[in-house]
Order: structure tokens, then C-alpha cells, then sequence
């Protein structure tokens, strides 16, 4: 273990003096090395259209990393391995860590009952626990379809819960199935608050964000917090690409709300294999199975991560973009793909790159 941490703290500082965020001689950043195989598979994304950011990583290093289009279509501005783009919910893995971050420091148990947190929930919540909303499993209803369906303003996390005062019902007794649930980590974003004293978005910034120096990743408020280098979202309508960068939901920073770089992505996945962040056995808990699903390509969930075999993974869709981290721990092989388009699911490219090297490792 100490070889291992060692290993990727020589990796952080390697990151640090710019092995991700060289810059070349005109001030922009140094592009990956072509790869014919895999600029194949991206072409879609390539040219003046809504674009992609690629990285690959085996064994602590940066074997493929690139940009593809762009960030900003109206202005040209092309994606880079700096442009943060929004994570949708691939930010869950943060909001479960921020949890786990609590519960190793003795500030809250994961079985906790949530209306320890938020007593304003209704009755029909009291067996739900902070474990149930963490695997999907609380019966809490979806907080979209208790919106009206001609909202245009945006709700925040605390106004899922309002939402959730109001429906003193689940969709089944809380812990007796699986339901993918953004209700839960909307609400998980606010026990954060309670049971830290922070607002959600600053306890990342300072539990988590600085302290691996993800310098521009942000839990995004509008008129709080700016993003910088961001891209922004599209979608493809009557063959033209329009941006459609923000809905109702996409203030809701529990299940969706961070935006992050590749580089950022980067020392994220470094601290996914040692005890600098989350301690070894809250590392265990994040990546055990905590329930089945009916997912066949994620036959179990952890807490934000889906697990298929050695594979854990998570994607992330909202309007106007989509992403992916896919990560094979025992091969220390990790695949990010993040794009600013409402589609294709990049999932199974990440799954295409990864084979690459997996049949070399095996």
C-alpha cells in the first residue's frame, strides 16, 4: 500500500508541473498524441460541431488525451483538456463521497434516518436512511415528475424537497427494491449542508476540490460562481445544432450540478486508489455492491458508481450533454469521455477504448 501511495502521489505531482497542463509556445494546451483508432471513433465529434474531451489513463499515466470540436460554436472556441463541461450525473460519485467524507469523521452514520437531516420530510419518509438514498433505494418519486409540466424556472435541491413535503407516499417500502433516484441525491446534497454546517457547494470546494487541486471543478450556482473555460451545451434541431445549455433541473446540484475538466477528472481518479481522500474502508464501501439493479449493463450499484464485473462506471446525461468515467481498477485503466451534445450515449466509446487496452493487459 505504501508503494501504491507513493505511486500516485509521484502521479499528482507530475500533474502538477504541468504533465496534463502544459501549454505550448502560442499559450494553449498541448494536444494528445493522434491516435488513428480512436480519432475513428470520435469523428462525429470533430470539426466546427459540439465537441468531446478523451483521456485515457493506465497505471497513473495519460496515455491518450484530446479535444475534439468545440466548447463554444458560436465563437469557434475549441475544446481543450481544460474545458469544464457539466458532469450531469457523474457528479453523483462527488455528492456519495461527501457523504462518506461525514460518516468517517463521526458527523453523521449512513444509517441515519434522512428526517434526522430534513424533519420537514413527510411521514412516509421515516424508514428511509441516508444507505437507502445512497443505492437507490428509498421509494423516494422522482422529483421531475411532481414539477408542472410547463415549468421554466429552475429548482434548486431545496426545492426538491419542498416538492417531496407534499407526497406523503413511496413507490415501495424503502429498501425492499431498486429505482434510480435523483430525488435522493438532490436530498443527500442537503444533509451535506446540515450535517457540515457548508452549503453543498462549498464543502466540495473545500473538502474536496481544492485539497486535490481540481482548480476549476465547481458544484455551479448561476450568479454565484462563474465556470471557467466552459463549454456549453447543444442539441441537434432540424439538422442545426442549437444550444440548449439549461433546463428546469439543471440547478439541482446533488444529482447533476459540478462541472469539470479532464484534467480535473484526472486527479480525481488518482484519489480513487488511495487513502489521501476517502479512507480505505469508506473507499470499500463506495465500490461494494449495496444493491441489485435491473440494469443489465450494471447488475449492481455502490454509492454513485454502477458495478459490472472489474468495470465501475457512471454516465451523466442532461440536456445538451453527456459524459462518462469508466474505470477498471485492477488494470488501473480509466476511461472519461465528456461531450457538450445531447447525444450519442458515449458509453459504449468508452467501452470501444477501453477494449484496446484490456486486450493487451489480459
Amino acid at each position: 500500500m505504501q508503494r501504491a501511495v507513493a505511486h500516485r502521489f509521484g502521479w499528482i505531482a507530475l500533474l502538477c508541473t504541468g504533465l496534463l497542463g502544459a501549454a505550448d509556445a502560442a499559450g494553449g494546451p498541448r494536444p494528445g498524441p493522434p491516435d488513428p483508432g480512436i480519432d475513428a471513433l470520435l469523428q462525429r465529434y470533430d470539426g466546427q460541431v459540439p465537441g468531446a474531451a478523451v483521456l485515457v489513463l493506465h497505471d497513473g499515466q495519460p496515455v491518450f488525451r484530446r479535444g475534439y470540436g468545440l466548447a463554444v460554436v458560436e465563437d469557434g472556441t475549441p475544446v481543450t483538456a481544460q474545458t469544464n463541461f457539466r458532469l450531469a450525473s457523474v457528479s453523483k460519485q462527488f455528492t456519495a463521497t461527501a457523504i462518506l467524507l461525514l460518516a468517517q469523521e463521526g458527523a453523521l452514520s449512513l444509517d441515519d434516518r434522512v428526517k434526522r437531516w430534513l424533519p420537514s420530510l413527510p411521514a412516509a419518509a421515516d424508514t428511509i436512511t441516508l444507505r437507502h438514498l445512497l443505492s437507490h433505494t428509498s421509494g423516494l418519486l422522482d422529483y421531475e415528475d411532481l414539477m408542472p409540466r410547463d415549468a421554466t424556472a429552475q429548482v434548486r435541491d431545496l426545492d426538491v424537497l419542498h416538492l417531496l413535503e407534499r407526497q406523503d407516499r413511496t413507490l415501495f417500502v424503502p429498501g425492499s427494491r431498486y429505482r434510480y433516484s435523483n430525488s435522493g441525491y438532490a436530498l443527500l446534497a442537503l444533509v451535506v449542508g446540515q450535517a457540515s454546517g457548508q452549503d453543498f457547494a462549498t464543502f466540495l470546494r473545500a473538502r474536496i476540490f481544492q485539497p486535490l487541486g481540481m482548480a476549476h471543478a465547481v458544484a455551479h450556482q448561476d450568479g454565484v460562481d462563474d465556470v471557467a473555460a466552459r463549454a456549453y451545451g447543444y442539441s441537434e434541431i432540424d439538422g442545426r445544432w442549437q444550444r440548449t445549455d439549461q433546463s428546469p433541473t439543471s440547478a439541482v446540484l446533488g444529482d447533476g450540478g459540478i462541472y469539470a475538466s479532464l484534467d480535473d477528472l484526472a486527479r480525481w481518479d488518482a484519489a480513487l486508489y488511495d487513502p489521501r481522500l476517502l479512507g480505505i474502508a469508506s473507499l470499500r464501501q463506495a465500490f461494494a455492491p449495496a444493491t441489485r439493479t435491473n440494469e443489465p449493463d450494471a447488475p449492481f450499484y455502490g454509492f454513485g458508481w454502477r458495478l459490472n464485473g472489474e468495470a465501475h462506471w457512471h454516465s451523466g446525461e442532461s440536456i445538451g450533454f453527456r459524459s462518462v468515467i469508466l474505470r477498471y481498477p485492477a488494470h488501473r485503466l480509466s476511461v472519461i469521455i465528456l461531450t457538450n451534445r445531447d447525444g450519442p450515449e458515449p458509453y459504449p466509446l468508452a467501452l470501444q477504448i477501453a477494449q484496446r487496452w484490456l486486450d493487451t493487459l489480459q
